[in-house]
Parts: structure tokens; C-alpha cells; sequence
């Protein structure tokens, strides 16, 4: 586009730079390249600068004689060198436009007489932008010169599309503004676009609490990082209004392992690895880029502390395991006398430090855990119930996601 620049010339005689005329009404001087154009609201009324001069005609021709003032017609003029050339204001009544879309851009038609002199536009609409919650309406704003067909980019949803011509003529003049709005309809937008989101969810009410490592609270959007599973994730399309159809795909690695064709889906990671979810969405005409969020599942994890302090303080407050990825697990805690006084089976959990609601005695007491990590044998297993014995217990280093360990845990209250 090529620069206007406006300059209001008032009722008042209002000299022009570097021209030897000044207009005399309501004017405006475009420059357009090395062309100089005063557009005119009412009437074409020119004075000399410098007093009686001859004017000619663009082709030569002599238009006024010795004289400081004219009221020319229409067109181009040289006065002591310097060309110019003056117009009265006309709109354009007849202008119109229609549209066409398609998947990759959206085309104004534009009808009208466009032929007399470049001009200006402001086109506005509403471009539909993700707002990393949800699609909202965006105002959007192209600039350029009047011509048949305007290309747009591509529409994803219902919009008012306006053009307004020569805005700046039209403010210098003192017109109010000439604008012509088309609406595209929801029923004609062929475009589709998606924003892939994911939402994860902890294992237990006090998950977030706990020493798991790497799972995501209930409002954690999924990137790309290492998790502990199982981890049970809710994947959203996201699409623009003229989706139809949708595809989604997880792969494990290379393999593909799911095929689904809702708009939303839900699905638990158990086994370690790298997963892809790529999703498209479609209609009849169209089909958005794929997008696809990463998914990696850590190796399971099992280890035990060997002191707790359940004094109130906040801090260590609970006798509990720092774990990822375990799909089974129970502890056992005995005192000294080989009586059982607390078991639990969420790794999210722990004890507390009392029996039967009573503060325990501080000392050594002795846990055996049994547990299976997602990385586990799909025939593995460990004996439900423990049986109270000194021996010690090792981790099965032999068979992965196998842990049966058991050990002191110390008691210690100390101070607040």
C-alpha cells in the first residue's frame, strides 16, 4: 500500500508546501508517489501564491491567463513548474462484496466502481483466537488499497466483516465514515483448527501431599515431562465450530496402541515408556493440522525412611515412602513385641504416630512392605499378608517393579 498523506485544508486559505497554489474551501492533499492530488468537498476554488500567474493544463495547453485565481474542472494542472492535480470527493454508492471460503483462506469479492483513484481501506472482522482456556473472539484489522478481491486469512467461525473506504479522506473532509458489513454465517465457515489440551488427575485425595514423585495435581496441563503412573489423563480437541469428525491416536513409541474418534478422551498410562497423542479434526471439506502432546511414564520407585518425628511441627510428621509408578502396595508397622499396630495401602499415606488414637512410644518399630511398580511382570504377585519376622527383606532386584522390603522405622518426637 502506498502512503497517504493528509493534510486539512480548512475554510481558511491554507497554503500548500513547495507549490506555488494554496486551495481555498475544504480540501485534502494526497500525495501518491511524485503525484500531488487536492480532493475537494464542494466546489474546486485555487488561488496563486504569488500573485497573477498562467495556468496550464497537464498537456500544455493554457487554461487562465494572468490571473491569481481560478475554479477549474477536474484534472491535472502546472503552475510556474510545479504540477498538481485537483478532484472533487466522490463515495462509492455501489460498493458491495461477497464471500467465499475455503480451508485455506477466505476471498472478498468486491464489486463496485473501483476504477476512478486508489483507495484507501480499514477492514475489520473477528478472528477466533485461543486464549489458552478457550476460543474467543479477536478483533483483527487489515489495511490495504481497494481492489476486486480481498484475501483474507482463513475464518473459524461467524463474523461480521466490515470495510470502510478512504477513512482518512473521509475525517479530513469532515465526512462521517462509509462503511459496507457482510456477515459470514456459521453455516458457511469451512475452516477447522484444534488446540490440544490435557488434564490430569492424582491417585487419592491427599495425593498432592504425598512423597510421589513426578504425577501432576488435578489442574497440571500435560507437556511433555516424566510422570509416575498409573496417571489417568482427560485429552481435549478443543475444535473450532466446523468440526465434524475427530481422530485420535496413542502411540507407544512407534506403535500405535489406541484408536479413538470422540471429541474428548480418557485414558490411564500404567506401563513405563514415551507416549504420543495426536489428534486432527475434520469435516466434510476440511482437516486441521494434527497436534500432539508427549506423554512419559517413569520406572517405578519404592524407598523408606528410617526415622520419623510426629510432633506436630509439620515437618516428617508421618512414616512415609517416597514411591512413583506403583500400581499395588501394603506396609505393615509392628512394635517391638511383634504386635501389628498400624497397615495401610496407599502409597500416598502414611502413619501418623499413634495406636488406637493414643500418641505411640518413641523406639525402633518394624515395617515390611510389599509392593508392585507398573514396570512390574503382568504375572507378578507378593503375598497379601506378612507374616512378623526379624529377618530382613530385600528388594528383588531379580524381577523389575517387584519390591519386598522391610526394615526399622524410628520413632523420635523430640521438640516442636
Amino acid at each position: 500500500m502506498r502512503k497517504l498523506v493528509t493534510i486539512v485544508l480548512t475554510l481558511v486559505t491554507v497554503g500548500i508546501y513547495a507549490l506555488p497554489v494554496e486551495c481555498v474551501g475544504t480540501a485534502t492533499q494526497v500525495v501518491e508517489g511524485t503525484d500531488t492530488l487536492f480532493v475537494f468537498k464542494d466546489e474546486i476554488h485555487l488561488r496563486s501564491k504569488i500573485g497573477d500567474v498562467d495556468w496550464y493544463k497537464a498537456d500544455g495547453n493554457i487554461y487562465a491567463s494572468n490571473t491569481d485565481e481560478i475554479y477549474p474542472d477536474e484534472g491535472c494542472y502546472i503552475v510556474n513548474g510545479s504540477r498538481f492535480c485537483v478532484q472533487l470527493y466522490q463515495g462509492l454508492d455501489d460498493l458491495d462484496f461477497t464471500i467465499e471460503t475455503s480451508c485455506e483462506n477466505t476471498v472478498l469479492h468486491l464489486t463496485g466502481d473501483l476504477s476512478s483513484r486508489k483507495r484507501a481501506y480499514i477492514l475489520t472482522y473477528n478472528a477466533l483466537a485461543w486464549n489458552t482456556e478457550a476460543w474467543a473472539d479477536s478483533v483483527a484489522q487489515m489495511e490495504g488499497t481497494l481492489k476486486q478481491t480481498i484475501v483474507l486469512p482463513s475464518l473459524y467461525g461467524a463474523t461480521p466483516i466490515r470495510i470502510c473506504y478512504d477513512p482518512e479522506i473521509r475525517e479530513a473532509l469532515g465526512l462521517d465514515s462509509a462503511c459496507v458489513e457482510v456477515n459470514l454465517q456459521e453455516a458457511d465457515v469451512k475452516a477447522v483448527k484444534m488446540e490440544l489440551t490435557s488434564l490430569a488427575t492424582t491417585r487419592g485425595a491427599d495425593g498432592e501431599k504425598s512423597n510421589e514423585r513426578n504425577r501432576p495435581t488435578s489442574q497440571t496441563l500435560i507437556v511433555g515431562s516424566d510422570y509416575s503412573g498409573p496417571l489417568e489423563v482427560a485429552f481435549y480437541s478443543n475444535p473450532t465450530p466446523a468440526a465434524l469428525f475427530y481422530r485420535w491416536s496413542i502411540y507407544k513409541s512407534t506403535e500405535r496402541i489406541v484408536t479413538r474418534t470422540d471429541q474428548d478422551i480418557r485414558y490411564t498410562f500404567y506401563e513405563p515408556g514415551s507416549y504420543r497423542i495426536v489428534c486432527s479434526v475434520n469435516n466434510a471439506e476440511c482437516t486441521s493440522d494434527s497436534s500432539e502432546v508427549v506423554v512419559n511414564i517413569s520406572e517405578s520407585y519404592l524407598a523408606v525412611p528410617n526415622v520419623f518425628t510426629p510432633n506436630g511441627d509439620g515437618k516428617n510428621d508421618e512414616f512415609r515412602v517416597a514411591y512413583r509408578s506403583l500400581k499395588e502396595f501394603h506396609c505393615w508397622v509392628y512394635n517391638r513385641w511383634g504386635k501389628l499396630v498400624y497397615e495401610w495401602t496407599d502409597p500416598a499415606k502414611g502413619w501418623d504416630g499413634t495406636i488406637n488414637g493414643r500418641p505411640a512410644a518413641e523406639g525402633a518399630y518394624f515395617y515390611v512392605i510389599r509392593a508392585l511398580g507398573t514396570d512390574a511382570p503382568k504375572n507378578a504377585s507378593y503375598m497379601m499378608k506378612a507374616v512378623y519376622t526379624k529377618k530382613k527383606l530385600n528388594a528383588d532386584e531379580a524381577v523389575i517393579g517387584v519390591y519386598q522390603l522391610s526394615g526399622d522405622i524410628n520413632l523420635i518426637r523430640g521438640n516442636r
